[in-house]
């Protein structure tokens, strides 16, 4: 390995768009944020160091061994995060880079593409939540921030205007058009840019120009061997110490390398992207996926460590990746039909003993439809282990040794989910699913928009039919707990903190259907209970089903209610909590 002699910005970027230069697969995918992409620029227009970079020159006659991807230019964090698959046959002459693909990446971005990742507030599914936005330079003064001296931002295109409060935003690819630094002058006086006093414009520019065209600014060490292992080693010794790199992106990188028929960076990608589509959406990541194939390939060896990710266990993994990826995705399929999502499913490993079970029964298709009564039964003991787990918070912290007997456990079964085998064999450690009295009415204090809450909902109604749209529902509703409307409702002012502090307790919540929660609305719920349940049959089964006390229901008698209901619901978390 030597070093070699600098190269400008602009001749990177050639080598990208030719596709000299490449990312092996066991590099990462792109992690930069738009700020970043801001302030490594910055940095360069100050001349700071920004590290070495180091390349990894391929051996024309060993590329087909190994799989390589294509730049990112243009980023969406919904549908273009991934990088392109890319085949270097007939190629004669390319490099890989080993490290310092993020800075490579964030500069062919900033020069050459647009950014576009997730605005707050929007749903994923809407595309204006991500618009596009390119990196601009402020020509008419520097940055009034104390951290930068040159004002970079990614702007979208109808905020790039000649001038906008007094700034003068330049669109940084737009210098790569300016061939010569004469060009610079010439456009600075095309755009009034030299009318006044002040030289900034032009020579910010011109500083620019220069960083892109002139300056030598990528410093970089050349690998010329082959063998795999020694770059893997390369890779990781390099990489392993930086922030920016997580355990479990070297490990997927690891795997991809070693996988022979399959390409596992997207494989599992894809994967991930299908699972976390189903329902109402998901969260799941690729340490999810690389911890189930570990557990779901029966290895012994379940921790994130590089040892796991060895030849052997590697070839194990692309061996049963069908059959994982099959349990994986109806395991998905059935959290979705118990109504969880991405903002309810509070651990993603302890989906992972359900996703083992599945594969052992072969993945069976309909399985989540069945009506059959052994079906059935065998979903309603995976259902109420799932939601023990999540509230006894089972796979918090370190969980392996749990997933170990969790899969000791279902691979000694022979007659359905053994729901009871697990209890029994956690029974007594630290990591025991049985409720003590205590902890069941701590249940009580989950509130509305907390994640838990939807499991201790679920729980207490069972019969509802999680896979069509249900809302939870406050039963006083929360328009009626202002100070305006409990002025209105006749409640002393010294007690409004009363009315407030219940608003939005277990106690007050409910779980509903989407249209009768939409005929509900903000109705006075007395009201609306003695108008939507007809006879006196129908309100008493109204009232068994949801739990509602048989006390005063008006406005007046809230803190009754609240007591009554809270009663009523431990009663019945006591009975479908036991864990025997």
């Amino acid at each position: 390995m030597g070093f070699e002699f600098p190269i400008t910005i602009l001749r990177a970027l050639e080598g990208i768009q030719a596709n000299r230069y490449v990312l092996p697969a066991i590099q990462r995918e792109f992690v930069w944020d738009g700020p970043q992409i801001e302030a490594l620029f910055d940095s360069l227009m100050k001349r700071y160091p920004i590290g070495s970079f180091l390349f990894w020159k391929l051996d024309p006659s060993s590329v087909k061994d190994f799989q390589f991807y294509r730049f990112i230019d243009c980023y969406h964090e919904r549908d273009t995060k991934h990088n392109e698959p890319i085949s270097l046959a007939g190629i004669h002459e390319a490099t890989a880079i080993l490290d310092g693909q993020q800075r490579l990446t964030a500069l062919y971005i900033g020069l050459k593409g647009w950014y576009a990742d997730k605005l707050p507030y929007f749903h994923w599914s809407n595309d204006n939540a991500f618009p596009r936005r390119y990196l601009c330079l402020n020509l008419s003064a520097p940055s009034d921030e104390d951290e930068f001296e040159y004002e970079f931002r990614m702007l979208k295109e109808e905020d790039i205007k000649r001038e906008s409060n007094g700034k003068f935003w330049y669109r940084v690819g737009d210098v790569l058009g300016l061939d010569e630094l004469p060009d610079v002058m010439d456009y600075c006086h095309d755009n009034g840019l030299t009318s006044g006093e002040s030289k900034y414009p032009y020579r910010t520019l011109m500083r620019l120009w220069e960083l892109v065209h002139k300056d030598t600014v990528i410093n970089y060490f050349l690998e010329e061997n082959s063998d795999l292992d020694k770059v893997l080693n390369i890779f990781i010794r390099v990489n392993s110490g930086g922030t920016q790199l997580s355990y479990s992106d070297m490990l997927l990188s690891i795997a991809t390398a070693q996988w022979k028929e399959k390409d596992a960076r997207q494989e599992i990608n894809n994967l991930v992207d299908d699972l976390n589509r189903m329902g109402e959406g998901f969260n799941f990541s690729r340490d999810f996926v690389l911890k189930a194939c570990l557990v779901l390939s029966d290895l012994r060896g379940i921790e994130f460590k590089v040892t796991n990710f060895n030849r052997k266990n590697m070839t194990a993994i692309e061996e049963s990746w069908e059959s994982v990826n099959r349990a994986l995705r109806l395991t998905a399929k059935l959290l979705a039909s118990w109504g969880y999502s991405r903002d309810t499913l509070v651990s993603s490993n302890a989906v992972i003993p359900l996703a083992y079970y599945l594969l052992r029964l072969g993945s069976p298709g309909g399985f989540v439809e069945s009506s059959h009564s052994t079906t059935r039964d065998d979903r309603d003991r995976m259902a109420k282990w799932l939601r023990l787990a999540l509230l006894k918070r089972t796979f918090g912290g370190q969980s392996d040794n749990v997933l170990r007997t969790c899969r000791k456990t279902i691979s000694a079964s022979v007659a359905g989910f053994p729901a009871q085998g697990i209890f029994g064999a956690l029974r007594g450690t630290a990591k025991s699913m049985t409720f003590d009295d205590a902890e069941l009415e701590g249940l009580l204090g989950c509130q509305y928009g907390q994640s838990y809450t939807f499991t201790v909902l679920s729980i207490l109604y069972p019969w509802l039919k999680y896979n069509q749209q249900f809302h939870v529902d406050h039963i006083f509703p929360r328009g009626t707990f202002t100070n305006k409307s409990l002025a209105e409702r006749g409640i002393p002012p010294d007690r409004w903190g009363e009315w407030q502090a219940h608003s939005n307790d277990l106690a007050n919540l409910q779980l509903l259907q989407g249209l009768p929660n939409e005929e509900k609305s903000d109705r006075e719920f007395e009201d609306w209970l003695a108008a939507s349940q007809g006879p006196p049959t129908d309100l008493k089964a109204y009232r068994t089903l949801h739990m509602i006390p048989d006390v005063d229901l008006s406005f007046k008698a809230f803190s009754g209610f609240v007591r009554a209901r809270e009663e009523m619901i431990l009663a019945r978390l006591k009975e479908a909590l036991s864990a025997e």
